[in-house]
């Protein structure tokens, strides 16, 4: 009888349920405080490696923050960013995030995945008037806050 439950116990496979990893996004006001900022319309697309263009997030409103997919190997992400407003303007901007990426190995029995160290952040400025880095560790914890945007004093 204990063997059986040595057995059993040897072949239990523990792999984490929530296996994505996600960066998230805080949106802030930029006149030096930290109230939250709800945008208008906002759209983000990426450029894959395939040649194809992806939305990770469309047509969101009511809003101050969101998280979205991080790549697994490449050592930049580019974000396109696009704002419609209430008068309707579009604005446009650019994010470049810059990391590491490393492998993350729960078991064998587990699909490999990737944490990843955020080592740099820039942007275009024509709504964004700041962006920076508030934890730069990128796992399975999507509580963090990765990333702060501050849009321009108009927003």
């Amino acid at each position: 009888m204990l063997s059986v439950i040595v057995i059993g116990a040897c072949s239990s496979i523990d792999c984490p349920v929530k296996n994505r990893v996600y960066t998230v996004y805080t949106l802030l006001k930029s006149n030096g405080t930290t109230d939250t900022l709800t945008v208008d319309t906002l759209t983000i697309l990426t450029h894959c490696a395939n040649d194809s263009d992806t939305i990770l997030l469309n047509h969101e409103t009511n809003f101050s923050d969101f998280d979205i997919p991080i790549s697994h190997t490449q050592p930049e992400d580019v974000l396109f960013l696009t704002l419609l407003d209430t008068l309707g303007n579009t604005y446009h901007d650019t994010i470049r995030v810059q990391k590491e990426n490393y492998q993350h190995f729960e078991s064998v029995d587990c699909q490999a995945t990737y944490f990843h160290k955020l080592t740099g952040v820039s942007s275009t400025h024509h709504i964004i008037d700041t962006i920076e880095i508030n934890n730069p560790t990128v796992n399975y914890d999507a509580t963090n806050e990765h990333f702060h945007i501050y849009f321009k004093a108009r927003y």
